[in-house]
């Protein structure tokens, strides 16, 4: 329902997914100079897609297809994984399990990401105790669309899948050296990863933030408060299940595993970088710690489907739900209301021309609302500060002096962040911005000129 409750999916990143996969149209057509497609095995699927729907049926009906799709494998794959890792059906979580796939990770807009971990929460709840031929096969291509579609969701796949296999083969203290083995090659990685690449802003003590419940802190304070009561929640479920059932040896056995699952992705996260630098990208792989609290809100709604249910469970997070859904109803209504105001806006520019973006984020928001743009671009303009082309970690990228997108990610960063100086080879360059600093839904546009800094004007957030 939440992405079809407004005429448009706001999902910060997917904006910026849309456009390019209607510039891959363009570049097919030869009507985007400078820009072109590469061949790219990871981060790719949930592009292609768009791409490929969206010749058929438009990209704006294609990202509603698309975002609906992906919604769907990562709901069902997370109920899927509990259910294996539980042995029943968790209906009586499963308003939980729609907070979290609508939650930090979705409203980003991080969409291969996202089916990459849907796709391998399907491949683990196969595979966990899989001994059929047959079943091995179809986790096996689960695994290999996962990796289609981003590298981090695969990577955990793996890592999980070997640890269920060690562990289901050992029994009491050998279980425990398999724990404390896994704890052992996640610090090795860490220590490889921090020798192998240029590395910013550890977690460390800050890993308590991304346990879970985080995922449901986007657009406000308020979401802090639901976060919290979320956490209350399910430590009285997890605190009364364990006193009720401590004395069943069936118990203890069944949890064990979802536990050390969550305790694992908890110490990996605790290792993790805001940020990792790869040569073979020009722009940084970022919010991992953040990203990764995706797969440990999910482990930690498997331990909670242990626990026998009540109906006071259900009654208190289907109450969380209504409240979280009820927020994202109104936030996601004012990004709708704004990028129809960009639309009306653009509509005035010349066809083809160049626009670029200073649009911040609400006092509190964790989701930023810069690309609400490029979707309204579509057909009209060109959005000079997309992002994509010019990291390399998409499979569009950009040559220097291409009227469609800036080369130069730092200087697309400089464009989003209002500190670009313009140049007379970027004209004509329009700046659509935030002019009202009591009001930050209204949005003016306004031509640029040679030499002049882009930013100045409108509301600028002081740090």
């Amino acid at each position: 329902m939440p992405c079809f409750w407004h005429r448009r999916i706001e999902a910060g990143d997917l904006g910026s997914h849309t456009y390019n996969a209607w510039l891959a149209q363009l570049i097919a057509r030869s009507q985007a100079p400078g820009l072109f497609i590469v061949r790219q095995w990871n981060n790719v699927l949930a592009d292609v897609m768009l791409t490929g729907l969206g010749s058929i049926v438009g990209v704006q009906v294609a990202e509603k297809m698309v975002v609906s799709l992906s919604v769907l494998v990562f709901f069902w794959g997370a109920f899927a994984l509990i259910r294996a890792a539980t042995g029943h059906s968790p209906w009586y979580l499963v308003p939980a399990i729609a907070m979290v796939a609508y939650g930090w990770t979705f409203q980003m807009g991080f969409l291969n990401y996202y089916l990459s971990l849907g796709l391998a929460f399907f491949a683990v709840a196969l595979l966990w105790k899989a001994d059929r031929q047959r079943i091995w096969c179809v986790g096996l291509l689960l695994s290999f669309i996962a990796l289609l579609a981003h590298p981090i969701g695969f990577l955990w796949l793996v890592g999980t899948l070997a640890y269920l296999r060690l562990r289901a083969a050992m029994d009491g203290r050998a279980g425990a050296l398999v724990f404390v083995s896994a704890l052992l090659v996640i610090i090795c990685v860490h220590f490889y990863v921090a020798h192998r690449y240029r590395t910013f802003s550890p977690v460390g003590w800050g890993v308590y933030l991304f346990t879970g419940p985080d995922q449901l802190v986007v657009y406000g304070h308020r979401y802090r408060v639901l976060a919290l009561a979320f956490l209350m929640i399910s430590a009285a479920i997890a605190g009364l299940g364990i006193f009720a059932e401590s004395g069943r040896v069936e118990f203890w056995s069944k949890i064990c595993v979802p536990v050390e699952l969550c305790l694992l992705a908890v110490f990996a996260t605790a290792l993790l970088w805001g940020a990792i630098s790869i040569s073979s990208y020009s722009m940084s792989l970022t919010f991992l710690s953040q990203r990764v609290s995706s797969i440990t809100a999910v482990l930690l709604l498997c331990f909670l489907g242990c626990i026998q249910p009540r109906p006071w469970h259900l009654a208190a997070l289907l109450a969380c739900a209504v409240i979280f859904f009820s927020f994202l109803y109104g936030d996601t209504g004012t990004i709708n209301r704004m990028e129809a105001r960009a639309e009306i806006l653009l509509q005035g520019v010349p066809a083809g021309s160049r626009v670029i973006a200073t649009i911040w984020p609400f006092p509190g928001w964790r989701v930023g609302v810069d690309h609400i743009f490029e979707r309204a671009c579509i057909g009209r303009c060109f959005a000079y500060s997309n992002y994509e082309p010019s990291t390399r970690q998409f499979r569009i990228r950009v040559t220097s002096g291409s009227p469609v997108a800036v080369a130069a990610p730092d200087a697309g960063l400089a464009m989003r962040e209002g500190r670009y100086r313009v140049k007379a080879e970027d004209l004509p360059l329009f700046e659509l911005y935030q002019c009202n600093e009591k009001d930050l839904t209204q949005l003016c546009l306004r031509p640029l000129n040679a030499g002049e800094v882009n930013g100045c004007l409108g509301y600028h957030p002081s740090y």
